[in-house]
């Protein structure tokens, strides 16, 4: 059946035979891999949505290959629906190469973006803020794809369900919310959970709502077709409710202590299969039955023999490939400043390429907290888009976006606001090219800034960075001048890996030379800021410029300093550090971030395992003290690394 084919669902022979189809092959699989598992030939976590079928059947069955889903860990269904290869996907529940994500996934992460499956997922309702960057790629683009997000009614009670449901309402999103409500979150049963119902909560958005019986494949079909139907035709979101029942525990070996088998058998008497059989010539359920069994029996044969990823392999898929990108010529253009460099990279790369688009706090009509998007929404109509306060949300649909093949550029408004947004973060993005097994690129910017010294307090002065670059598959950029923040952050957009962009407040109205319009800084690729030969002084964002001044000081000490200035903190540049230390055989790390576990603490373990024969002084780290920042200026001083401690630092190395 086409997506066009939605005034009615026939319940002619072929029509009938192939939601059966469908949903036996749904049961079959699971079935089978509850076996696997008992047999110990799946390794990892399993949750089965055997009695759900219809649900994951009828809501599919309007979509096309214009259309994305994103799932839940009980997202086999899901994905046979939406028309994922079964036996690639026992052999990735399996854990082999061969599988759907090359091993790398599992049932709970396992995706195909290629064919618009956008994943199921690990952390509950996180799939719903990545349906929004699914859908915002089919709004800008004007395809008339539509998003159906799945979830169970337990995820109601996370946040990203809101922030999701509540900015597809505000942007006015092609998404079906499609809540499987199977009347338990995980062990708990659906009153202990709600007080709302889905329907007051849908008045609430102000988006539509509707009901249907979820162990009934046709009724799911048609109501799933008419919400398509109006989604393709400009329609904003809808929360569709199906009611259904999970036969199985939580997960493979639930003891189930939380209902007993009466209600189960009670549950099965509605079984989604028995209700359509009862409208099908048996002769032809009969005939099904066997092509699946003989179907399921051929996958499980071909994946068992397949073999397991080779360990060699660990590294594969982490990151794309960056293209290689040439260091520019020193800038001789006229002077600007740092907020300026940010505004003309956006600006540069939204008028060079459509896939682009900026979102975040008050980008749009207020032009950014400080200024620095001011005239772009004006300028680019649709591309430049204010949220709702929703950090959750707006990663989310960075990452949903990036995966249908924009270039999306998020604004968290502060580092430290990172807290409320480190799933779709640390999960989401810098997780999903490794889960698919490369099946997708994450080419997504988010921008923040930071800085401390202007008395903003313990939540507006971290310098967070070292948490964020101990997340693999993130880039993480630090840069300290405006010619450098020009190209560093239109590198940054072009890449196709997930790279956060921190920028330092304090250096916004600093000024220096602007670099040519083309002018791009490759990532991962350090600086030498002043030649030296005594010590090597690393750092990284404005304390490069505290390095600077104290190098200055230091040489009418008769102490030459070379300042390396990172501009990447992930991944470092190692090659650039190391070689400067063989050269001066000293090294001092200044950063703003408090001291313990930092970047000074990574560069100093590399110098000590790599750079050991070349060391003749200890490796110093110059940060801040080991507490929250503190509001009251004097103390702020205290805390804060300034010039003179660095050059203390510098001094205490060269004597040695």
């Amino acid at each position: 059946m086409t997506s066009t084919d939605v005034e009615e669902i026939g319940t002619d022979p072929a029509t009938l035979g192939e939601l059966y189809r469908r949903m036996r092959l749904i049961r079959r699989f699971e079935e089978r891999a509850s076996v696997l598992y008992r047999d110990s030939q799946i390794p990892g976590f399993l949750h089965l949505s055997i009695g759900q079928e219809a649900t994951a059947v009828g809501a599919c069955w309007p979509l096309d290959d214009r259309d994305v889903i994103t799932s839940t860990h009980r997202g086999h269904g899901h994905c046979i629906a939406k028309g994922l290869d079964v036996t690639e996907m026992f052999a990735e529940l399996m854990g082999r190469e061969t599988g759907t994500n090359r091993g790398r996934g599992g049932s709970m992460h396992i995706a195909d973006p290629r064919k618009g499956i956008f994943g199921a997922n690990g952390i509950v309702a996180a799939g719903l803020p990545i349906a929004a960057g699914a859908a915002t790629a089919a709004r800008l683009r004007g395809t008339g794809g539509v998003v159906v997000a799945f979830f169970g009614d337990g995820a109601v009670g996370q946040g990203m369900f809101h922030e999701a449901v509540n900015l597809a309402a505000v942007w006015d999103l092609p998404v079906i919310f499609f809540c499987e409500n199977n009347h338990y979150a995980e062990f708990s049963p659906e009153s202990d959970q709600h007080r709302a119902s889905l329907a007051d909560r849908a008045r609430g958005y102000g988006i539509g709502y509707a009901h249907v019986d979820g162990n009934d494949v046709l009724a799911v079909a048609q109501a799933a077709s008419r919400l398509v139907r109006d989604l393709r035709t400009g329609a904003g979101p809808v929360l569709l409710e199906a009611e259904t029942y999970r036969w199985h525990g939580h997960y493979e070996g639930d003891p189930e202590r939380y209902r007993d088998t009466a209600e189960v058998d009670t549950a099965k008497t509605g079984d989604p299969l028995l209700v359509l059989a009862r409208r099908m010539e048996p002769e032809q359920v009969a005939t099904i039955d066997r092509d699946i069994d003989e179907q399921i029996e051929k996958a499980v044969a071909t994946a068992s023999a397949a073999p397991e990823p080779d360990p060699e392999t660990l590294y594969h898929y982490v990151t794309s490939p960056r293209e290689a990108v040439a260091e520019p010529p020193e800038p001789a253009g006229e002077i600007f400043r740092t907020m300026d460099a940010v505004h003309e990279a956006l600006d540069h790369e939204l008028g060079h390429d459509p896939d682009v688009f900026v979102a975040g706090i008050d980008v749009g009509a207020g032009g950014n907290v400080f200024g620095l998007t001011r005239g772009l929404a004006a300028k680019y109509p649709g591309r430049v888009r204010d949220t709702p306060i929703s950090e959750s949300a707006v990663i989310g649909t960075a990452v949903g976006a990036a995966m249908a093949g924009l270039r999306p550029v998020v604004e968290v408004m502060y580092l430290d606001f990172i807290g409320v947004c480190l799933d779709q973060i640390m999960n989401q993005a810098a997780k999903m090219r490794f889960m698919s097994g490369g099946a997708v690129s994450m080419p997504l910017v988010i921008r923040t800034q930071f800085g401390a010294g202007r008395s903003s307090g313990s939540q507006h002065s971290q310098s967070l960075e070292a948490l964020l670059a101990h997340i693999p598959g993130l880039t993480v950029v630090m840069p300290s001048t405006p010619a450098d923040t020009y190209g560093l952050l239109r590198s940054a957009i072009r890449d196709p890996n997930p790279v956060v962009f921190i920028e330092n407040r304090l250096l916004y109205g600093r000024k220096g030379p602007r670099p040519a319009p083309d002018a791009l800084i490759p990532l991962g690729k350090a600086a030498v800021r002043r030649q030296g030969t005594d010590v090597t002084l690393v750092s990284y964002s404005k304390m490069v410029h505290n390095c600077l001044t104290a190098a200055e000081q230091l040489a009418g000490e008769g102490i030459s300093v070379e300042v390396i200035d990172l501009r990447t903190i992930a991944p470092l540049d190692y090659e650039t550090v190391l070689g400067s230390l063989a050269k001066t055989n000293r090294l001092v790390i200044a950063h703003e971030a408090v001291t313990p576990f930092g970047v000074g603490a990574e560069l100093a373990a590399a110098a000590v395992r790599e750079g050991f024969w070349t060391l003749d002084a200890p490796v110093i780290r110059v940060g801040a003290q080991p507490t929250p920042a503190p509001y009251a200026p004097s103390l702020e001083r205290a805390w804060l690394p300034d010039v003179e401690r660095i050059a203390a630092a510098v001094r205490e190395s060269a004597s040695a």
